[in-house]
């Protein structure tokens, strides 16, 4: 199968979006499927055989944070040349609510089109009144996938229709077979009386990824649990993450900057408790499966889709978020335990088989052979379409 797929967000800056569309390109190119991936990105020469290039992508504030998008004449011209030498199959946007590669796409297209929606946003006014706009495009679409119930549920109340909800997928055997490092590793499960190491991956400066609380927590774990280090991988401003922290507490701070994959999946298997202090914005929570994978118990604000990812408590402790005060008692509690820390390992071990992707990829390719049964490749679609959009003449 032809599949074409559209990435609406920077590829040059990774995120739980552009992870999840890379792992289901390689999955499906494993199986023998032809795939191409159209998304934005500046330097060319970094990305894989699969990803082309459609401009560069400009910073827009979108669902509580920032995304980097390509949107207008320029990227729409790209879309239709990719369309046309594609020659796909079937079309799967990813993010087609969003002012991006993906609405382009919809507009541009005709034939089996699916589209995959992320946000959860329970009160958008942007997308309610966006939503005459996204319309033509959304009605093209013969499959919806949800990542969530409450991607699903946002669907629903501002755009209509439905969707079938299908998790993001995650290699779990990558994360289970990753090798502890001795530089992060904790020493409460090793039980070797080493101190205890918690584990933060996120942008440092995106407040709903909930870095503040952590830190607001940390003088009360340091206070009973002496000698505790906490690992922040990600991108942002480390100084001005730690301004007003003590000098003790900020030393036990250790940034270890952007990771790689194989050093994310060594990271998630040395710690004794990853913590996912989130405030909200977020509609799956990809870092919880990764960190579950890999054997990490895990420690999460009580958000409606960790809480589903987390089997509901059962595969994972939940604290109120923005509740500092609760993170630091419930991690202070279960670095105190380690066998509840074991037990919640195990619990997980075997919750996160649902997330790996030969289930999750199954599914989606279900979905792929039910819209196209019968029907032509993906073309350009000659009708009104983003031209008059753009208020131009038909011309390149």
């Amino acid at each position: 199968m032809r599949i074409g797929i559209v990435c609406p967000y920077d590829w040059d800056v990774p995120g739980g979006v552009q992870f999840h569309i890379r792992d289901l390109a390689e999955h499906l190119i494993r199986l023998g499927h032809e795939v191409s991936v159209l998304a934005p990105a500046e330097d060319e020469s970094a990305l894989p055989p699969y990803v082309v290039s459609a401009a560069r992508a400009v910073a827009v504030p979108y669902n509580g944070s920032v995304a980097r998008l390509s949107f207008g004449i320029l990227s729409a011209a790209r879309v239709r040349r990719w369309l046309n030498d594609g020659r796909f199959d079937i079309l799967h946007v990813h993010e087609p609510s969003s002012p991006s590669l993906s609405m382009l796409a919809a507009w541009s297209a005709s034939g089996p089109m699916v589209g995959t929606f992320h946000t959860s946003n329970p009160r958008s006014r942007a997308m309610i009144a966006a939503s005459p706009i996204l319309q033509p495009g959304l009605e093209k679409m013969s499959a919806r996938i949800a990542v969530s119930e409450y991607a699903r549920r946002t669907l629903v109340e501002h755009l209509g229709g439905d969707a079938v909800v299908i998790p993001n997928g995650v290699d779990v055997r990558f994360f289970a077979d990753a090798e502890p490092d001795p530089r992060w590793r904790g020493g409460v499960l090793a039980g070797t009386g080493a101190p205890a190491t918690i584990g933060f991956i996120g942008r440092i400066n995106e407040p709903r990824k909930g870095l503040p609380t952590l830190l607001a927590a940390l003088p009360r774990i340091l206070e009973e649990r002496p000698g505790t280090r906490l690992l922040v991988a990600g991108k942002g401003d480390r100084e001005e993450a730690v301004e007003g922290l003590a000098p003790g507490v900020r030393a036990q701070v250790e940034f270890l900057g952007m990771v790689s994959d194989e050093e994310k999946a060594r990271l998630l298997r040395s710690v004794d408790l990853y913590v996912a202090p989130n405030t909200g914005g977020e509609s799956f929570g990809i870092i919880l499966v990764e960190a579950m994978s890999a054997g990490a118990p895990v420690l999460a604000s009580d958000l409606d889709a960790f809480r589903q990812v987390l089997d509901g408590g059962a595969a994972g402790e939940l604290f109120p978020v923005e509740d500092a005060d609760a993170l630091a008692a419930a991690a202070v509690k279960l670095l105190g335990d380690p066998e509840r820390l074991r037990d919640l390992r195990e619990a997980a071990s075997r919750h996160v088989r649902r997330f790996d992707w030969e289930t999750v990829g199954a599914d989606i390719l279900s979905v792929y052979e039910t819209v196209t049964d019968g029907m032509p490749p993906v073309a350009e679609d000659e009708r009104v379409g983003w031209r008059e959009r753009f208020g131009l003449a038909a011309r390149d």
